[in-house]
């Protein structure tokens, strides 16, 4: 039974496993961009100082 679901809907699963690794890799640079502007903006209050 599972494997009859596998091989009739193997590309939808591909494409779900697909689809969460683009939303890491979104997720991902999208943290990386706010830890960065954070760091920029410590950085610019240091050298107002």
């Amino acid at each position: 039974m599972l494997e009859e679901f596998l091989s009739k809907n193997a590309i939808y699963i591909v494409m779900i496993i697909v689809l969460i690794v683009w939303a890491g890799v979104f997720g991902f640079l999208f943290a990386l961009n706010n830890r960065i502007k954070h760091i920029e903006k410590e950085i610019e209050g240091d050298k107002g100082k």
